[in-house]
């Protein structure tokens, strides 16, 4: 069973009846319920399919929320090879929302900038739910710098609902701590791939998204800041959420039409918590084209072009 969300319910009672058959047909082998299931699967495949069909902005933020989507580290430890993580940023201390090292994706060494928001209680707390402070991104920084230095490729993974917001976090920097990061980023002449795995939210997801290629997952959202947060600006309540998710074209479907982004990644019928593994393969193969694509180019030339690429953003709008 999964964790359904609310507008998934005619699906987790489809789903749920089928579990219950075949615990039944288990417990009593002399009772043929096979042709109950097989109908009970097809039309429960038929009513995900047609929920998927036409999902709205905020079911689609619902979705990239999901507790059980891959995470960062779930694609560093499938995609990866030979991961070197690297802690600390030199100046204050370690950040655990921020994920990063020098890795082998396809035989080719590179840095790994990623985002991990954490799949329990545990985890989520010691990520501080995929919220970095200032250290994490002067972590990124340092990073940034080793890879133009030794002209390593840069792949980033972001998933966060936006950087950590506590007064610790703003005494120590945040904002600036978020510019020098997207200034590194900016600056590196080397070629850099960012893929939204989740939630894009906000400074905290630009922190580490300056690149040359920037993909997202079908039913993940980018935007400038939540839809609550929005919400709470422009009506000054929250709870009209789905109303700011749908006015903020924070889909990767909005994006692409935009040219926020370059390309989506398709997902599994249900969601990338449906298959992991599908997820994350096809993640690495839209890396491995991204890379290809930028085979021989200098890196002046790639700094150019990623300069330009988002300076004309929203011009032409």
């Amino acid at each position: 069973m999964y964790n359904y969300l609310d507008f998934e319910k005619p699906v987790a009672d489809l789903e749920g009846k089928i579990l219950e058959l075949k615990k039944m047909a288990e417990e009593d082998g002399s009772v043929d319920m096979s042709d109950e299931i097989r109908r009970l699967e097809k039309r429960s495949a038929d009513a995900l399919k047609d929920l998927y069909r036409k999902l709205t902005p905020w079911q689609k933020t619902q979705i990239a929320r999901h507790p059980d989507r891959p995470h960062c580290l779930e694609y560093i430890d499938t995609l990866f090879t030979e991961f070197t993580p690297l802690a600390g940023d030199r100046k204050f201390a370690n950040d655990e929302a921020i994920q990063t090292g020098l890795a082998r994706f396809n035989g080719m060494p590179v840095a790994v900038i990623g985002q991990e928001k954490g799949s329990d209680t545990k985890t989520r707390l010691k990520h501080n739910f995929g919220s970095a402070r200032p250290e994490g991104y002067r972590k990124a920084v340092r990073i940034i710098e080793m890879a133009d230095r030794f002209q390593l490729p840069i792949i980033t993974l972001v998933d966060t609902a936006g950087a950590y917001p506590g007064i610790s976090a703003e005494e120590r920097g945040q904002a600036e701590a978020i510019a020098r990061s997207i200034e590194a980023m900016m600056n590196v002449r080397t070629p850099v791939i960012s893929v939204i795995i989740g939630e894009g939210g906000s400074g905290g997801a630009i922190g580490i998204a300056v690149a040359n290629r920037v993909y997202m997952l079908e039913h993940s959202i980018y935007s400038v800041i939540s839809p609550e947060g929005a919400a709470s600006i422009l009506w000054r309540d929250s709870t009209r959420a789905k109303d700011a998710a749908t006015n903020m074209r924070i889909t990767a479907q909005d994006l692409l039409d935009l040219k926020i982004i370059d390309g989506i990644i398709t997902e599994p019928l249900g969601g990338a918590h449906r298959a992991k593994q599908d997820t994350i393969a096809a993640t690495g193969d839209i890396i491995t084209a991204a890379l290809r694509s930028m085979e021989g180019i200098d890196g002046e030339t790639l700094k150019q072009e990623r300069r330009a690429k988002f300076l004309e953003m929203g011009r032409n709008l």
